[in-house]
């Protein structure tokens, strides 16, 4: 199904990713805006918690940059397609640093904080939308899915290093913290600027029908196409079980003898860690045909790593699982995005991207409120095992179809 991205035929290597003067500046674009999300997620929470005392408050100022992929993402997604990815990830840059800028003005009480940050968080949306269009332009044959296994092994690492140092600064000075994430921004801004070549938007203007239309019309391609509504099925139930132990880590910490802030820690910190082993070893070792074939039992297998938590392991066995739900993971979404991506019509990419981030973000946030509230009653591993049981079961008839890139239909 692949081209060879080299004339030798060969899986491309990341030094035919690196070697793309667009891609390196996408890519250490995308790598601060991530930062950035990380320092100010630390920054907010702790200076929403000086203010008020409140864990409510502190915890509502983390999880409000969540909220826009849950209200206004799709909409926003299907305003990207009608202007040009660059300009738009370029807008988006500088407005998010204008709007993160007020926040780190020293007295800004914490409902004009909120709301600063919520708006702030309206143009992810379209950001993220909008890289997902234009990186397909810019990476071509096996090149693509090797850049989305990269990008998101990396995004793992910046969310780590994101928090780290969103702790550090933000424990010296939230509003240093909150500068320095406005920073990010204007970086990211400036590097899209100078290497990235304008391209025309991906809808051309005499397609538009209205933006209520068009936003569903991702939603129709998406959904009405065999074989992509079966890859959205597979991303929204994958990551919808294996974020399950990141989600309860502090209580499924708890169940173990002396369990603290160590164990939650290692048990939230497993997944990336197995997204990083795979992203950096198996991915770069398999051809696209192998990883597309392997979509099916890799779906089948992400959530069937947690079962065992049913037996109610060692510390040491938990975090075993995660990790290797972690490395499924980062072989599983690359590949089904690289086949979404050649069955998907170019006119439709920032739209179609979109509904799938969004459907990932509602997901997620349903699984773990749903497992949470289970957890008030049953132990944690139980829950978790029988959660990932359930998906293991789910998965089975979501991929009772062979998944081929010819099951697609034209557009």
């Amino acid at each position: 199904m692949s081209r060879p991205a080299t004339d030798e035929g060969r899986p491309a290597g990341y030094r035919d990713l690196f070697v793309l003067a667009e891609y390196r500046a996408v890519f250490t674009a995308s790598v601060l805006s991530w930062i950035g999300d990380y320092l100010c997620k630390a920054a907010v929470a702790l200076l929403a918690y000086d203010r008020t005392g409140s864990v409510l408050a502190s915890a509502a100022a983390f999880a409000v940059g969540y909220l826009p992929w849950l209200t206004a993402g799709p909409l926003l997604a299907a305003v990207a397609e009608r202007h040009p990815s660059r300009t738009v990830m370029i807008f988006c840059d500088l407005a998010r640093a204008a709007l993160i800028g007020l926040i780190a003005i020293p007295g800004v009480p914490v409902a004009v904080l909120l709301l600063l940050l919520f708006a702030s968080g309206l143009f992810a949306p379209p950001f993220e939308a909008a890289r997902s269009a234009q990186l397909p332009q810019i990476l071509t044959g096996d090149r693509y899915p090797l850049g989305v296994a990269f990008n998101n092994t990396v995004f793992n690492l910046a969310q780590v290093a994101g928090y780290a140092a969103g702790g550090a600064v933000a424990g010296y000075s939230p509003h240093v913290a909150l500068l320095l994430n406005a920073a990010t921004f204007v970086g990211s801004a400036f590097l899209l600027h100078r290497y990235v070549k304008p391209r025309p938007a991906t809808l051309a203007a005499t397609h538009r029908t209205g933006l209520w239309r068009e936003t569903w019309q991702g939603y129709g391609v998406v959904f009405g196409d065999p074989l992509m509504r079966i890859i959205a099925f597979i991303s929204f139930g994958t990551v919808a079980f294996v974020v399950v132990p990141e989600g309860l880590a502090a209580a499924w910490a708890a169940e173990f003898d002396g369990g603290d802030g160590s164990a939650q820690g290692l048990i939230m910190a497993a997944n990336p860690l197995g997204v990083v082993i795979g992203g950096l070893i198996l991915t770069r070792l398999l051809r696209s045909r192998t990883r597309t074939r392997l979509i099916r039992p890799l779906a089948f297998a992400a959530p069937l790593t947690l079962v065992p938590a049913l037996l109610a392991p060692p510390l040491v066995g938990v975090l075993l699982m995660v990790t290797a739900s972690g490395v499924v993971m980062s072989l599983l979404l690359p590949a089904a995005q690289a086949l979404f991506n050649s069955v998907l019509p170019h006119e439709y990419r920032a739209r179609a991207f979109g509904a799938m981030n969004s459907g990932i973000q509602i997901a997620q946030g349903a699984a773990i409120l749903i497992t949470g509230a289970l957890s008030e009653r049953f132990p944690t591993s139980i829950v978790i095992g029988a959660w990932c049981s359930a998906g293991t079961l789910l998965m089975l008839l979501v991929t009772f179809r062979p998944i081929t890139s010819g099951a697609g239909a034209s557009h």
